[in-house]
């Protein structure tokens, strides 16, 4: 298992820069930022690796209904990414979901040197991203879910006689007397989003019971233990009131793995 942190692509390079510097430092296991449109997520992991060494860099995920293999390539090889690092993240929004994927990965595969990862929610993608990824980012689940999509993608594996992906997660972590409020906005704002709204009504859960609203760093490990125990990489997504260099590195600090 390894402790991973994630911000919004959006955020200014500064707060990018010092989170990617602290991640590093305190031993994460990987970097990553989103792709929201129209930030060009690929250009925001650029300012993490212009200031790391070591730590895997991660996007996830770029949309392969808006940008294709061809421009992730040139994206790459534009930001000079260090693709030895790259944990290259693809996804879909339906219809065509499962056929664009597939196709993205087996043309990515081709051209960027990187681990490719593939976003999963529901049971068909779980299995594809089994058939075909070197890792699966999932988002928003519960743990116990967490269990559930987990056995979707070693079936898909299984069936394509290949070894599992690694599993990763993000999970949605808040810190402080506003932390509560802070998960809540942000899930009312995914919960809107139809494929997501489908996430959660499949799980019976809502997204607060996918995040941790934590007072404290100790109350932040003994929340992410219980995705730890059943995937590879727990994804530490932070949510902050303000984007800020000193709360994000807070945020950083607390979470820091064991």
């Amino acid at each position: 298992m390894a402790r991973g942190f994630a911000l919004s692509a959006g955020v200014a390079p500064g707060v990018i820069r010092a989170a990617a510097q602290s991640a590093e430092s305190l031993g994460y296991g990987s970097f990553w930022v989103n792709y929201p449109a129209p930030t060009d997520g690929l250009g925001s992991l650029a300012y993490a690796a212009h200031e790391t060494a070591r730590v895997p860099l991660g996007v996830g995920v770029v949309p392969l209904h808006t940008v294709g293999p061809d421009v992730i390539t040139a994206a790459v090889k534009r930001h000079r990414l260090p693709v030895a690092r790259l944990l290259l993240g693809v996804g879909s929004p339906s219809p065509g979901a499962l056929g664009r994927v597939r196709d993205g990965i087996a043309a990515l595969r081709a051209r960027v040197p990187a681990r490719l990862y593939v976003a999963a929610l529901g049971p068909r993608m779980c299995r594809l991203a089994g058939e075909v990824a070197d890792g699966v980012l999932l988002n928003w689940l519960t743990p116990e879910h967490a269990e559930q999509s987990a056995e979707w993608i070693r079936e898909g594996a299984a069936a394509a006689r290949r070894p599992p992906p690694r599993l990763a997660t993000y999970v949605r972590v808040a810190m402080g007397p506003e932390a509560a409020d802070l998960v809540e906005a942000e899930g009312r704002r995914y919960a809107a989003i139809p494929a997501y709204a489908d996430h959660f009504a499949r799980m019976s859960a809502p997204p607060s019971a996918t995040a941790v609203a934590a007072r404290d760093a100790a109350e932040i490990a003994d929340s992410l233990a219980r995705w730890e125990r059943v995937l590879d990489d727990v994804v530490v997504r932070a949510v902050t009131a303000s984007d800020s260099v000193d709360e994000t590195v807070a945020l950083v600090r607390a979470a820091r793995p064991g």
